[in-house]
């Protein structure tokens, strides 16, 4: 295909398909993109001490190094997925690489942690671009009978970035050469080349219409989110759960989404169309997309930490001893996504899933801190597999049942929700951790708990290698027992997300394109 083949969007009724060479072309640009968008939000975990060491950071900076990123990609996937449904797709995918590119090149460089801030938000914006683009595009390109085949790639690029994240920012510190600026700077190169990619392989369709951006509706969106993902960042470290703050900022992004809500169900093009939700597969699939979320961000956050404090890791071997996860991840959305294209079935896939899902929770629910690491493993490749089989499935269900036209604002749903999910997830269980640890210290130490066990203050993360060997075995299972309660925690809400898979009702997957669709409903009328 070239720059002078069937133009933009004017596919019509009977055009050429195109080629699965064509589609691997396309697919192979856009898996690159989005593993270096999502490996960005994952690397820094372990080189955030160092970072703010050199830069002579706080920890409220340390905290906004994390949380600025986090908001800005999530915030904004409802805008992109919008905007996917009305301007070229091809070129919002390059636009949100390459501020992808600029973010990190000024975060590589950065001479403070100002503009590390600021460059982390840019980040975020192309970040947020990638997650709701990337499934747009296949979907624009595949028929959803084909799409399983496909989506598992997905899936697990988007398991092994988020999982694999730690270990290579692990390595790149501990790698005297390098250094934590790599951590930012090892995206730029395969940014770049995704960028070539797309535009030498990916062309489709424009549909060129008269259109008005809900952009009132954009910005409450955007302000009502971020106000509660600040809360759900901040609460329990800079203020109590219980306290002014919390009343303020969550009355506040609640009243902020109400008028949001209000303005979508009158605006002519809104950002996120309130009719998607009258569609039970799409409502079933947010609700278990945003459980999913909290499984796959809390299990990875946590499960790091404790393999550095609760085993007394090094950054580099606690990445290492996240893998199984991610191969049970990268294992099992590949086979579910060839085998839901064979045989054309899917629901019982996503139930599968769910309930494996539910058995890693609870399995890892069990953990110690003499738990041994082979048992530890399986347990990790359960949970993976779990998540593998309902992430990527659950976005092709809601595709497949919507029209064609509202594809784009439905995957950026899908997608904003499951990283509301973890975003508010992880914060919520690290408060809970927090709080659960302090008690447990209080309770095994005494007066030592206030000085964290010697660790450099109640709030500070103990340093197990430089505590006396009698205080480091009492803190390896506080932090073993605490770690457990989180997952014991998260078998409620995995319930939650069976009942509702269980109750997504199956329907054949369509065998056309959107643009075939499109063409097809445009001739029946």
């Amino acid at each position: 295909m070239t720059a002078t083949s069937a133009p933009p969007e004017a596919v019509a009724d009977g055009a050429p398909r195109t080629s699965r060479r064509q589609v691997l072309q396309a697919l192979s640009g856009l898996l690159v993109g989005m593993f270096v968008s999502i490996l960005a939000s994952t690397i820094v975990s372990n080189a955030l001490p160092t970072i703010i060491a050199d830069l002579h950071g706080s920890q409220t900076v340390y905290t906004w190094i994390v949380t600025s990123e986090l908001l800005a990609m999530t915030a904004t996937v409802p805008l992109w997925g919008k905007m996917a449904d009305l301007y070229s797709k091809k070129l919002l995918i390059q636009l949100s690489l390459g501020l992808f590119v600029i973010g990190s090149l000024v975060a590589g460089l950065t001479p403070n942690v100002e503009v590390l801030i600021v460059s982390r938000v840019i980040q975020g914006l192309g970040a947020g671009g990638m997650s709701a683009l990337a499934m747009i595009v296949s979907a624009a390109l595949i028929p959803p009978r084909e799409l399983g085949r496909y989506s598992g790639f997905f899936g697990a690029v988007f398991g092994v970035a988020t999982v694999a994240g730690p270990l290579i920012g692990g390595v790149l510190v501990d790698t005297s050469w390098l250094g934590w600026r790599w951590c930012f700077l090892i995206g730029v190169p395969f940014t770049v080349v995704a960028i070539i990619l797309l535009q030498r392989t990916l062309n489709l369709p424009v549909v060129r219409k008269q259109v008005k951006v809900d952009y009132l509706g954009a910005f409450l969106i955007t302000l009502g989110v971020s106000t509660l993902l600040i809360w759900s960042s901040l609460a329990g470290q800079k203020f109590e759960w219980v306290s002014g703050w919390t009343f303020g900022l969550v009355a506040g992004g609640l009243v902020v989404l109400a008028l949001a809500v209000l303005v979508e169900s009158r605006a002519a093009e809104p950002i996120v169309p309130l009719r998607i939700f009258r569609n039970r597969t799409v409502t079933l699939a947010t609700i278990a997309s945003v459980l999913v979320g909290v499984a796959m961000f809390g299990g990875t956050v946590f499960l790091s930490q404790y393999f550095q404090i609760a085993l007394g890791k090094s950054p580099t071997v606690a990445g290492l001893m996240g893998l199984p996860m991610v191969f049970g991840l990268l294992v099992s959305s590949t086979i579910a996504g060839q085998l839901i294209t064979k045989w054309g079935k899917w629901k019982g896939f996503l139930v599968a899933g769910a309930v494996i899902m539910l058995a890693g929770m609870g399995l890892l629910g069990t953990i110690g801190g003499g738990t041994a690491t082979p048992v530890l493993m399986a347990y990790m490749a359960v949970l993976g597999v779990g998540v593998g089989m309902l992430m990527q499935n659950l976005v092709l269900a809601a595709q497949n049942d919507v029209p064609p036209q509202d594809l784009g604002v439905t995957t950026s749903t899908l997608t904003f929700f499951r990283s509301m999910g973890g975003a508010v997830g992880v914060s919520a269980l690290g408060a809970v951790l927090a709080n659960r640890v302090t008690s447990l210290m209080t309770e095994k130490l005494g007066p030592m708990a206030a000085a964290g066990g010697g660790g450099g203050g109640e709030n500070a993360v103990p340093n197990v290698h430089k505590l006396p060997p009698q205080i480091v075995k009492v803190i390896q299972d506080v932090y073993a027992t605490a770690t457990a309660d989180l997952f014991k925690i998260g078998v409620p809400l995995t319930i939650l997300a069976l009942l509702a898979v269980l109750f997504i009702k199956e329907k054949p997957l369509h065998t056309q394109t959107v643009g075939e669709r499109l063409a097809q409903e445009t001739a029946a009328h």
